[in-house]
């Protein structure tokens, strides 16, 4: 059972920046893709970005792209999502998530992990 607690979220102004981190409690954790997931208010759960085990392929959101950079470091068991340029349609709960089979996936039914959330409010 792979245990994840996010941080690093907070109460930022638009065009303001945020590190999110995702620590895992396995040492298996450089076996797992991971993505980062958001969730709005009154919204689906949408996918944010993700990373493959290595680290060697990521994945965005077209919403996110060029403004979010996903990296991780297996050494820490720590995935990381910068956030640059934030606007407020960025605010939501963000979650990160492992998954043990794909290389990096973009629907959420593939992970088998998930952390509790930390919140980001972006205001204008």
């Amino acid at each position: 059972q792979v245990q994840l607690v996010e941080s690093g979220g907070g109460l930022v102004q638009a065009g303001g920046s945020l590190r999110l981190s995702c620590v895992a409690s396995e040492r298996t954790f450089s076996y797992y893709a991971m993505g980062w997931f958001r969730q709005a208010p009154g919204k689906e759960r949408e996918f944010v970005a993700a990373i493959s085990w290595s680290g060697g392929s990521t994945y965005y959101a077209d919403s996110v792209k060029g403004r979010f950079t996903i990296s991780r470091d297996n050494a820490k068991n720590t995935v990381y999502l910068r956030m640059n340029t934030l606007n407020p349609e960025d605010t939501a709960v963000y979650y990160c998530a492992a998954d043990q089979v794909s290389s990096g996936s973009r629907d959420a039914y593939e992970y088998d992990y998930w952390g509790q959330g930390t919140q980001v409010t972006v205001s204008p």
